[in-house]
């Protein structure tokens, strides 16, 4: 199974800020659209400029107290970004991101940005296959 496989199933939607919004815009996104972290960008999405996680709200919460609401993303976001390509191996990454414990990984095609892969996905996936697998023998015992 390759990345590609989760992505045509969930599509390639990425939610992208920029690195001088606040973090309050931020908060926001992330309550708007149900996710757990976005895609930092200078350039409305083309490139991957870092990424932000709830779990990056959460500490430097705790470090700076609820002023970090007004602070730029760029002052708390991921810079060193694992990043994949579609054809990259779907066991490997999700062994990498268990690893890494990172659950957000933006999805690159020659230095551009394609789609974001999170551990939800993978597992869902891996989910969805194994009950097609159960369906198809259940159906050839059956018969």
């Amino acid at each position: 199974m390759r990345i590609s496989d989760v992505i045509r199933r969930k599509g390639d939607d990425v939610v992208t800020i920029r690195p001088f919004a606040t973090v309050g815009d931020l908060l926001a996104l992330l309550e708007q659209y149900r996710i757990g972290a976005v895609v930092v960008s200078n350039d409305d999405g083309e490139t991957v400029a870092g990424i932000v996680s709830e779990r990056d709200v959460v500490r430097h919460l705790h470090t700076d107290g609820p002023g970090v609401v007004t602070k730029p993303v760029a002052a708390i976001m991921s810079v060193a970004v694992h990043t994949c390509e579609p054809g990259d191996d779907l066991e490997t990454l999700a062994r990498q991101m268990t690893e890494l414990r990172i659950r957000h990984v933006p999805v690159v095609v020659d230095g551009r940005l394609r789609a974001i892969v999170s551990i939800g996905d993978i597992v869902k996936h891996r989910i969805d296959e194994l009950q097609a697998e159960r369906d198809h023998l259940v159906g050839y015992i059956q018969q």
